[in-house]
């Protein structure tokens, strides 16, 4: 199939953008159906405002918490709830190694 570039209206700014052939051509080998209906720029700062990483993945929200082995600052992935220890990467690392030993 043969692209040819196209003008697209950004539907967030209203100004146009060319939508490449290689771009359509990445489109199409990725399957997307849709032509993007949002400028590079504005593209770029959604992903920022809504906290997305490049691959589309969200950012995962870390918490701020004490390790209960050490007493040092770390950050979690999880929001601790009480129930059980949190460690820092490692005190954590060692507790699994002692564990397998």
């Amino acid at each position: 199939m043969v692209f040819s570039d196209k003008n697209l209206v950004c539907k967030d700014c209203g100004e146009e953008f060319v939508f490449t052939a290689g771009e359509q051509e990445f489109f199409a080998e990725k399957g997307f159906e849709n032509a993007p209906s949002r400028c590079p720029e504005c593209r770029r700062a959604r992903r920022q405002n809504n906290n997305f990483r490049a691959g589309g993945a969200r950012e995962r929200q870390m918490y701020e918490v004490v390790c209960d082995e050490c007493g040092a600052m770390t950050s979690v992935p999880f929001k601790p709830n009480g129930s059980r220890p949190v460690y820092c990467k490692d005190c954590y690392q060692s507790k699994r190694s002692s564990s397998w030993a």
